[in-house]
């Protein structure tokens, strides 16, 4: 296959995805192959809880709509055009993906096909619905891809590179393990966002998207925030109380009970709006419905501070100040170039 046409396949699988909204999910016209395809994903959307808890519809709705707005002919043509994928010699590069969040190893799998080799998924056990479905379709709609795409739940074997995200626990096994092969070896990484007091009311409830989106698993979504000395929290709690309806869900009302005891017991400070704590700690990983906060003096500090610590930090969010900073409630619709940990995968795969 050429680069041309790997690229249309994956555009006509994002219209594909593009049909499935909360609101109204309807066959669209000419778009192909939904006879077999179209109810398939619709009912492992509204299946996905059963198999996983987090995975509300709602939540695989908002991923699904994040991939049919990224696979576009424009948008894909434009993350490219700076890479010569021209010459490639078709190598297998294993995935193991994680599972934190619908479709969270997507990108990766998106990037080995593009580029023109050969994919070998180990998938999580909390996502292993969605990806294949959706390999089907694409081998529907481009059959070359059949040699291409292979999915084992057994031990890896015969592959030339890997791309592997877990924790950094497990980075440690993968990195000994695969140390052989050319690799990308994800770890644990939050988000941070800077506050500065000067926030308006829209800012500050988009952030709360920033927060809660995917109950607030992916690496992606704000865990601690950074304000100056003195900040007033209340505009900050009146600007979220929208998202109160989260606490209503069994499973993040369970660790929002369990995480407050832990820490009132421990005689911790807390502020608390009844489905969302905050906590001061130096700590970027806060556990779920909490966020950790840490006051700062100097932004100039501050940015020294990032830098040195950059192995922790997935994304930044601020108005001001920050180099390729994430805008409020934008964490969570990363772009084709938004790498995970800032690697630049299409790079590594075109020299491997």
């Amino acid at each position: 296959m050429t680069l041309t046409e790997r690229k249309k396949a994956f555009a006509t699988l994002g219209t594909f995805l593009g049909q499935f909204t909360p609101q109204s999910s309807t066959p669209q016209a000419g778009v192909p192959f939904n006879d077999e395809y179209f109810e398939k994903y619709l009912s492992l959307i509204e299946q996905s809880q059963i198999h996983n808890h987090w995975f509300t519809p709602e939540q695989v709705y908002f991923a699904t709509a994040q991939w049919a707005e990224a696979l576009t002919q424009e948008n894909l043509d434009n993350w490219l055009i700076n890479y010569d994928l021209t010459n490639i010699n078709p190598k297998t590069v294993a995935l193991i993906l994680a599972g934190n969040i619908p479709l969270v190893g997507f990108h990766d799998f998106l990037s080995v096909l593009i580029s023109g080799h050969k994919v070998l998924v180990k998938l999580s056990s909390n996502d292993k619905f969605l990806m294949p479905l959706l390999a089907k379709y694409l081998i529907a709609v481009a059959p070359e891809f059949a040699d291409y795409i292979k999915f084992s739940d057994e031990k890896l074997e015969g592959f030339d590179a890997v791309i592997a995200t877990g924790s950094n626990n497990t980075a440690r096994y993968f990195e000994y393990y695969f140390k052989s092969k050319p690799n990308i070896i994800r770890k644990n990484r939050n988000s941070v966002a800077v506050l500065t007091g000067n926030e308006t009311k829209a800012e500050l409830e988009a952030l709360g998207e920033d927060i809660f989106r995917y109950f607030g698993l992916g690496c992606r979504n704000v865990s601690k925030l950074f304000v100056p000395q003195g900040y007033d929290f209340k505009d900050f709690f009146e600007s979220i109380f929208p998202y109160g309806e989260i606490i209503h869900y069994e499973k993040y009302a369970n660790n929002y009970d369990y995480n407050k005891a832990v820490f009132l017991m421990s005689n911790f400070k807390l502020l608390d709006n009844e489905f969302l704590t905050l906590k001061e700690d130096s700590s970027y990983a806060s556990p779920i419905s909490s966020i950790f906060y840490e006051y700062y003096d100097d932004i100039e500090a501050l940015k020294a501070k990032f830098e040195t610590e950059h192995e922790q930090i997935q994304c930044i969010v601020a108005n001001t100040g920050f180099d390729n900073a994430v805008k409020f409630g934008h964490t969570q619709k990363p772009g084709l170039l938004d790498y995970a940990d800032n690697v630049d995968t299409i790079s590594f795969l075109s020299k491997i």
